[in-house]
């Protein structure tokens, strides 16, 4: 049923809209809706033309023009057959592709190997202009196509609910519904146990197995309240503060507390989900790394030195946008020794942009 609350359109689907609302010959556009159910999940074209027209019996010229409608499609670089065209349709679209960038992306080997002399050279500008359009590129999609790619979102349901006890702290219990039961028919059991012996033997075996299982699954569901108890245990200050208050922890001190092996907490965490006041959370979300506190202090979880950051940028005032070097700066103020590379490593796995991009998206939001 959730599958029919809304319908995911995908990339041929959101091609074939736009070629349809596109004034050209009746040829071009047939082509061009061919060339839109070749495009790979990634957006790229990697069937050669000359195939395709074969197979369908499009002239060259209907192809070719089929071609350059399709890549005038959004996402820009959709329709590439190759990288450098990819970023080359991204930068025209933005009205970037000057006779510099297209030397670069001529020679984009060079710039994976870091030859910036070479490049200076080959594009005719000075060290600071290819540190910025090389910044340019890294900020383009080399994968135009796969966010229309996203896998459908799944249902949660919470294999443990934490609440707020009444006299302060907090209750964990097991939501039975999600656990796995063992039903045996006895009526069955029995019809089969009045037969012969073989039968008999059958149904002891079978009986036997399953109560086997039944205890097994029990001794599961405890070792996983216990767990859950120990991480809620260590963690309150997440369940009333939020992620920027989460503390360092590992599944191997978990399973020194509790006398289990490793092993075990890595299997009864896995896949399992958390519901607490502040919404659900996979129950591994609060294992986290330890970052280093300057001065020998307390340390810090790695989650909350990422939810420090995001709330620094997300503060930044018009005009004075924090650089990596910045942020790394003003942690160590408040005691969290990290390199910039990690704080680096921490923005992008967010999903933030560089600060270059940020003051270039700030002073396009000054031009509207």
């Amino acid at each position: 049923m959730l599958d029919t609350v809304a319908a995911t359109v995908g990339l041929p689907e959101h091609l074939h809209a736009q070629i349809g609302a596109v004034r050209a010959e009746a040829g071009a556009v047939l082509a061009a809706h061919v060339l839109a159910e070749e495009i790979d999940d990634d957006g790229y074209l990697r069937t050669p033309l000359g195939e395709i027209a074969e197979r369908h019996g499009i002239r060259a010229r209907d192809l070719a023009r089929g071609l350059e409608i399709l890549q005038s499609c959004d996402p820009p670089g959709i329709g590439a057959r190759s990288l450098r065209e990819c970023l080359a349709l991204q930068l025209r679209e933005r009205d970037r592709l000057d006779p510099a960038m297209q030397a670069l992306l001529d020679n984009l080997a060079l710039a994976a190997r870091g030859r910036t002399a070479e490049l200076m050279a080959l594009c005719g500008v000075d060290a600071a202009d290819v540190a910025e359009m090389l910044a340019e590129l890294r900020a383009l999609d080399p994968k135009p196509g796969l966010r229309f790619a996203e896998a459908p979102v799944q249902v949660v349901a919470p294999d443990v609910y934490v609440t707020r006890a009444p006299g302060g702290g907090w209750t964990v219990e097991l939501n039975t519904a999600t656990l796995p039961r063992v039903l045996v028919n006895n009526r069955y059991a029995a019809t089969l146990g009045g037969a012969d012996g073989a039968a008999r033997q059958f149904v002891s075996e079978m009986r036997a197995a399953a109560s086997w299982l039944a205890r097994s699954l029990e001794q599961r569901a405890r070792t996983i309240l216990r767990v859950a108890s120990e991480v809620v245990r260590r963690q309150e200050s997440f369940f009333d503060a939020g992620p920027r208050d989460l503390k360092p922890l590992t599944q191997r001190a978990v399973a020194e507390q509790l006398g289990l092996h490793e092993s075990t907490i890595s299997r009864v965490t896995a896949g399992k989900f958390l519901q607490c006041e502040r919404g659900t959370f996979e129950l591994r979300y609060l294992f986290s790394a330890s970052i280093q506190a300057a001065g020998g202090g307390e340390a810090f979880s790695a989650v909350a030195v990422q939810d420090r950051i995001r709330r620094m940028i997300a503060d930044e005032a018009r005009g004075r946008v924090l650089s990596d070097d910045k942020i790394m700066a003003l942690l160590a103020a408040e005691g969290i020794d990290i390199a910039r590379r990690t704080v680096a490593k921490y923005r992008e796995g967010m999903g933030i942009p560089s600060s270059m991009e940020r003051r270039r998206h700030q002073s396009s939001l000054s031009g509207i």
